[in-house]
């Protein structure tokens, strides 16, 4: 519905709608923390982090998914790697070290990641 802008701000990237960055104008930019939904920030050695808050954004756009059955759910979310068992499915053609993002069986996005394995290797 309306216009959104990517605005890179003390070495954060944040997505914002036009109408709330013409409030923010208003605010001086020490006083300001945060605006919009932050999608990640730049390393002090120039290399760009995604952060968790802009999972719902990759989610609709990824090329490449990953769908984990219930038991490896919670190992993922607890922070430990995907074994191919917990695999339900995978995007077609995947390559090697390529990101994914990672859904749950009914499709709720769980987090991103890098491919160790292509589709065939799985």
């Amino acid at each position: 519905d309306e216009d959104y802008v990517f605005r890179l701000h003390k070495s954060k990237v944040y997505y914002v709608s036009v109408e709330l960055l013409k409030f923010a104008g208003n605010v001086g930019k020490d006083e300001l923390f945060m605006l919009g939904t932050a999608f990640g920030k730049f390393t002090k050695s120039g290399k760009f982090r995604l952060q968790i808050t802009c999972l719902d954004y990759l989610a609709k756009y990824a090329k490449y998914k990953l769908w984990l059955k219930p038991s490896g759910e919670q190992t993922f979310v607890y922070g430990n790697h995907v074994c191919k068992s917990h695999l339900a499915r995978i995007t077609e053609n995947t390559p090697v070290n390529a990101g994914v993002v990672i859904f749950s069986i009914t499709d709720i996005p769980l987090g991103f990641g890098v491919t160790a394995k292509s589709t065939v290797g799985c």
